[in-house]
């Protein structure tokens, strides 16, 4: 599987609950995992292995790796900084139309603090609603548009038109 270079703009949009700019950061995870500046790196997809993801800088640094739990009810991965430390659990939720995944802080698998579904059912392009726990779904935090294919992605705030991230190849 060959590694996809591609370059992350975190771009240093501040928007309120209404997506109107304002001085406060976005971030979904941590604030430590933004900056307001271009990054280059590189994802090195290993399907058939237990680690799923490789994502280093274009220097070969290891930055992030996503490892794959096996033999689970639910489709089951782990987000790993460099330096071990489990940032995230991602877990896709069984029966569901919008084929809907949960995201947890390290190691837990209760108190999601992400929801994240796919806008239809049957999608050609990629296409996500992200939620913050604790809230009615009724508008989303954030919004993905993309296409794996192409390496390209725009990270939006909520409904807005506002990018707060984009991925490009």
């Amino acid at each position: 599987m060959p590694k996809i270079f591609f370059s992350l703009s975190l771009l240093a949009t501040m928007v309120d609950a209404n997506n109107a700019s304002v001085g406060n950061p976005v971030w979904a995870i941590g604030p430590q995992y933004c900056v307001p500046y271009n990054v280059e790196l590189v994802i090195d997809r290993k399907p058939m292995h237990r680690i799923k993801f490789m994502v280093t800088d274009v220097q070969g640094n290891l930055l992030f790796k996503v490892k794959r739990h096996l033999l689970r009810l639910h489709d089951q991965g782990v987000l790993i900084d460099s330096v071990g430390n489990h940032v995230v659990t991602l877990r896709r939720k069984i029966m569901t139309a919008h084929h809907r995944w949960e995201v947890h802080r390290g190691d837990s698998t209760s108190n999601p603090i992400l929801s994240v579904k796919t806008s239809a059912a049957i999608q050609l392009q990629t296409k996500l609603q992200v939620f913050k726990a604790n809230k009615a779904e009724e508008i989303c935090d954030f919004r993905v548009e993309g296409s794996w294919s192409e390496s390209s992605y725009v990270i939006y705030a909520g409904e807005s038109s506002t990018i707060i991230a984009q991925v490009c190849s």
